[in-house]
């Protein structure tokens, strides 16, 4: 009696579960693509600013060839993970590698701040005696990177799923971020051939790392937030509450939990405590249908109880 209750529980769980993935390989297919593309264009625009700042001695350029190279490898470790992802579950690691992204967001992150560092630290030692800089060349050169980037910025908004996929979108914000490192490095040198004020290239310096800083953040704190199961962004947890106990003959919903595995793929679990005479399959059908409907949430695992159930409270 009791395997064939659980039985049909299992079954659509399975069938929903399904659904999910189809959707889910279709786009990180584009995300692939976008994210190859960006990633050879920022390789060879980030080689040509790191030698181009040498030669025109340009902080402003060495800056945003020191972003690109964060944003090179933030684009390689995106494509990593969408790589690892793909891997098969085994027994030990039951989501499979999903969580691989999430982990290389937060690395990115991380190497943006010391990157950002790096180039405030230089800038000041330049403040002083700012160094002569051939801003003619240095202009050319923060051209073509400006245009690359906005063409990466493009292939990943046409290719690739920018707004819900955290890994894809920390890779978006560091084109977008390069893009803005690209024109200062230009408004820097347009100061530099008209007014000879060579202390505009350290401080335009200044200004590209702390907008590094500003993405940086936005990714260390996201990424945190889903490796402490936090709920995700976009659904309110009493909404959840509410929608579930709206259901006919629910009287109780407790150990509610809802997290993120990787970005686009939530999970919910809880126990759903209803009337005894009720038909608890009809019930448990509702529930799956509303959260997959209302919170597109597909991969969910929930308990049905009747009055006769007892369990410890729940410490968390």
């Amino acid at each position: 009696m009791h395997h064939h209750h659980n039985h049909p529980h299992d079954h659509g769980h399975h069938h929903q579960h399904g659904h999910g993935h189809h959707h889910h390989d279709r786009s990180r297919e584009g995300n692939k693509k976008g994210l190859t593309i960006a990633l050879l264009i920022t390789s060879g625009i980030m080689l040509l600013e790191f030698f181009g700042g040498l030669i025109t001695n340009s902080l402003a350029l060495l800056s945003d060839s020191g972003h690109m190279l964060s944003d090179a490898s933030s684009l390689l470790l995106s494509l990593i993970a969408i790589w690892f992802a793909t891997r098969p579950a085994s027994p030990n690691k039951t989501y499979g590698f999903y969580r691989f992204e999430i982990l290389a967001a937060l690395f990115n992150g991380v190497t943006l701040f010391v990157i950002a560092g790096f180039i405030t630290w230089e800038a000041i030692q330049r403040f002083y005696d700012p160094p002569t800089v051939a801003s003619g060349s240095m202009m050319i050169i923060a051209s073509i990177g400006l245009l690359a980037n906005l063409l990466s910025a493009w292939t990943l908004m046409r290719k690739g799923d920018v707004k819900n996929n955290v890994n894809l979108r920390s890779a978006y914000l560091h084109v977008i971020g390069d893009a803005l490192g690209s024109v200062g490095a230009i408004l820097a040198g347009i100061i530099m051939l008209l007014f000879g004020w060579y202390a505009a290239d350290p401080i335009i310096s200044v200004l590209v790392a702390l907008l590094i800083l500003k993405s940086a953040w936005g990714i260390i704190k996201h990424t945190v937030h889903i490796l402490m199961e936090g709920t995700p962004i976009t659904i309110d947890q009493t909404e959840v509450k509410e929608a579930l106990g709206s259901i006919d003959g629910v009287v109780d919903v407790h150990d509610l939990h809802i997290w993120t595995i990787t970005s686009g793929l939530d999970s919910l679990s809880c126990h759903i405590l209803i009337e005894d005479h009720m038909d608890s399959q009809k019930i448990l059908q509702a529930a799956i249908h509303i959260i997959e409907e209302k919170f597109k949430i597909r991969h969910t695992t929930i308990q049905i109880e009747t009055s006769a159930i007892h369990h410890e409270e729940m410490t968390v």
